[in-house]
């Protein structure tokens, strides 16, 4: 190849490449701040310029032990899919008709469900036909970048592109009638750390019982 076309590819292929990359790391807590565990942290980016290939799970397995879901939230790209177990020592009717996703089997002790596949972006909720306090959440992202929050509600973030995003945060406990908080946010070469209040419902809902108490 010569140097006159290997020159204007070379210098392609450094623009392709994001001037920078940073860390982002996102602290999430209710309005008394005490750390929300499981919560959903999205970047989403405000420009259309090319992001990296997602890096959410493609997959989630959803187990069913002693009447709960576990995990109680799930998260995974858009296009993945779901797969329920059931180590509970009964069968369970596991159904959504959540917007995004619509589906109901029987599951019984020991089976493995087919995968169910969303390919929607949004929040499922799950349940049990049967046992009325089982409830589980699926969010699936459009975005690259999502994470749940740990124990001490933290999300992080490797190698964020450049650039302008906005922060969208959800979590299950969030108070009806209290729309999700979105915060916008810069990324440049240096890394960012942010912190984000949700205002929570303080008694645990009725499908965090059993093995989800403690977590709330």
């Amino acid at each position: 190849m010569t140097r006159q076309v290997f020159g204007p590819i070379l210098a392609l292929l450094f623009c392709a490449v994001p001037a920078y990359a940073a860390s982002v790391s996102v602290a999430v807590s209710d309005t008394n701040g005490r750390p929300a565990f499981q919560a959903v942290v999205v970047l989403v980016a405000d420009s259309t310029g090319v992001l990296p290939a997602s890096r959410v799970p493609a997959e989630a397995i959803i187990d069913q032990r002693h009447e709960t879901f576990i995990p109680l939230v799930s998260l995974i790209r858009k296009g993945g899919r779901a797969i329920f177990t059931n180590n509970d020592t009964t069968m369970h009717q596991v159904y959504s008709f959540s917007p995004i996703k619509q589906f109901e089997f029987e599951i019984d002790q020991g089976q493995r469900s087919e995968p169910v596949v969303f390919d929607k972006a949004g929040v499922a909720s799950i349940g049990c036909n049967i046992h009325d306090q089982m409830i589980t959440y699926v969010y699936v992202a459009d975005s690259p970048f999502a994470a749940l929050t740990d124990a001490g509600g933290h999300a992080q973030f490797a190698d964020v592109p450049a650039g302008a995003y906005h922060v969208d945060v959800w979590h299950p406990q969030l108070m009806p009638g209290k729309p999700a908080p979105s915060q916008a946010l810069v990324v440049s070469a240096a890394s960012v750390t942010l912190a984000v209040q949700l205002p929570l419902l303080v008694a645990p809902m009725s499908g965090m019982k059993h093995m989800h108490m403690g977590n709330y």
